[in-house]
C-alpha cells in the first residue's frame, strides 16, 4: 500500500475553523500541487479529505471525485487516519487531504520515529509500505509547493 499525505494549503485565519476557505496563494497552491500529483497519481487513488473548507478546496484543484471523510476533520488522531486509510492493508493508493499536527505524526509512526516534523502548507508525502517491518513505511517523495515544477 502507498499512502499519500497532503496537507491543506495556505488558508484564512477566522472562526469557525472548519470554515476558513484558502487564501488566492492558498488557491495557486493548491493547483500547482494538484498538476504535479495528477501526473503521478495512479488512475485508481483513493481520496479521503478533511471536512474543513480549505481541505475541501485544496482537494478539488486535482479534478477527481473524492469522498470526506469526517474523522479527518481537525484535530484527527493519527489512529483515526490510519483506520481511514486501511493502513497497512488498503487500497493500492490513497491520499489524504488533511491537517497538522495529524499528518506529520501519521508520517513520523509509519517511520518509526520518535518526532514529528510539521508539513509546510500544501506539502504532501508520500510513503510506501515496508515490507520489512509489520506497518512501517519508508518515505518515497516528500514535495511543497515551493519544490515542485509545474
Amino acid at each position: 500500500m502507498e499512502l499519500i499525505l497532503w496537507r491543506h494549503c495556505d488558508a484564512r485565519v477566522g472562526v469557525p475553523d472548519t470554515a476558513r476557505p484558502l487564501t488566492p496563494r492558498g488557491r495557486d497552491e493548491a493547483k500547482k500541487m494538484a498538476a504535479w500529483l495528477a501526473r503521478r497519481l495512479p488512475e485508481n487513488t483513493r481520496i479521503l479529505v478533511s471536512p474543513a473548507v480549505r481541505a475541501q478546496e485544496t482537494a478539488e484543484a486535482l479534478g477527481r471525485s473524492f469522498e470526506t471523510v469526517a474523522s479527518l476533520a481537525p484535530g484527527a488522531s493519527v489512529d483515526n487516519v490510519l483506520r481511514a486509510s486501511g493502513w497497512p492493508e488498503g487500497s493500492p493508493t490513497t491520499l489524504i487531504v488533511g491537517h497538522e499536527p495529524t499528518l506529520g505524526d501519521v508520517a513520523a509512526r509509519l517511520n518509526e520515529r520518535g518526532g514529528s516534523e510539521p508539513l509546510q502548507k500544501g506539502a504532501i508525502v508520500w510513503l510506501v509500505r515496508d515490507p520489512d517491518t509489520a506497518n512501517g513505511a519508508l518515505l518515497k517523495i516528500a514535495a511543497t509547493p515551493a519544490s515542485v515544477r509545474d
